[in-house]
């Protein structure tokens, strides 16, 4: 029997799959979240009579931008089934051997190297920690988070390193054309390079098998370890990318820099649509979800709200990002059922 007379003698359709991009776009995680952006936006508008300037617009995007080079790369490591909480603290590890390296001498270029080779090597040892020892990256990266931050306050204790060249400053302060700051560009760089990466590319799909399920994957070839190494690898590298533009924005480096930045990074990668269990996700999402976090902290700011509300905002908004879809999914079950 035919495909076509068995659904006409049963009177039942098979829908038809989502085949096009754009159809898959209207029924996505991503076009919600694009529609939440803009209610943001138009909020502020109407919340404040200075969000539509285009240089507090400009400054808007310090709220999330640094934030986001991380979360591109926390992304993959979380559809990997793997975490890395010590992301802030690297850059606090970071910043101080570049603050070090100045009170030395050093010159721009070596900051740079630094600020990378730190970030690396930081990478390198929750990489080893979690595939070579086969140790729970949360448990590592919890470890690691209070090791690295703790180097730095027995570095620095109550002093703060300043003194940072002047073309240092470019990095977080500079601006490529009127309003568009060079971090920005930055941001757009990399939000690209990561979804090619991710979603264009076998190594991207080596991560989504891994995520989904570590055992079939290393049976279909997959050297899953050497791409969870790459990916820790990967974080660090970024968490130095965000020390460099961090420590040259503030122009200064103290113990407590980018404290916190662990959770807001995780919210917003899980926003973005990363399953926090792994196995799913895409970079557009994260790049919205950067988009709406950086919004609503900014509006948050301009109408004199405490610090410590935010605070209360973001983690009641990853509790809810978490929650929310197995809520449905239960509902869903139940009347199914």
């Amino acid at each position: 029997m035919s495909l076509a007379t068995h659904q006409a003698s049963t009177g039942r359709q098979i829908p038809d799959r989502l085949k096009t991009p754009l159809h898959r776009f209207l029924a996505s995680w991503e076009l919600l979240l694009l529609c939440v952006a803009v209610a943001v936006f138009i909020l502020n508008s109407f919340a404040s009579p200075y969000f539509l300037d285009p240089w507090n617009l400009s400054d808007a995007t310090y709220n999330f931008t640094e934030k986001a080079m991380i979360a591109f790369a926390m992304a993959l490591l979380i559809i990997s089934g793997e975490i890395d909480l010590s992301v802030a603290s690297i850059i606090a590890l970071a910043s101080t051997a570049m603050g070090f390296a100045v009170q030395l001498g050093a010159e721009t270029p070596a900051l740079i190297l630094i600020g990378l080779g730190v970030g690396l090597l930081c990478g390198a040892f929750n990489g080893f920690l979690v595939t070579g020892l086969g140790l729970p990256s949360i448990v590592v990266t919890i470890g690691t988070m209070s090791l690295f931050r703790g180097i730095s306050y027995i570095v620095l204790g109550d002093k703060a390193y300043t003194g940072y060249p002047s073309d240092f400053g470019f990095f977080g302060q500079g601006y490529v054309g009127w309003v568009i700051t060079f971090e920005l560009v930055l941001f757009a760089i990399t939000a690209v390079l990561f979804a090619i990466l991710l979603h264009r590319t076998n190594f991207g799909r080596a991560v989504f098998a891994i995520g989904n399920n570590p055992v079939g994957a290393l049976f279909s070839g997959i050297r899953v370890t050497r791409v969870k190494f790459a990916l820790f690898l990967l974080t660090g590298l970024m968490s130095g990318v965000a020390a460099i533009c961090l420590t040259s924005r503030l122009g200064a480096t103290r113990p407590s820099i980018a404290f916190g930045w662990e959770l807001e990074v995780v919210t917003m990668v899980v926003l973005g649509g990363v399953s926090i269990l792994g196995g799913s996700g895409s970079i557009p999402g994260v790049v919205i979800a950067a988009f709406v976090m950086g919004m609503v902290t900014f509006g948050f700011g301009l109408l004199n709200v405490p610090g410590i509300v935010m605070s209360i905002f973001i983690g009641l908004l990853l509790i809810a990002v978490i929650t929310l879809p197995r809520i449905v999914r239960q509902i869903l079950t139940r009347r199914k059922a």
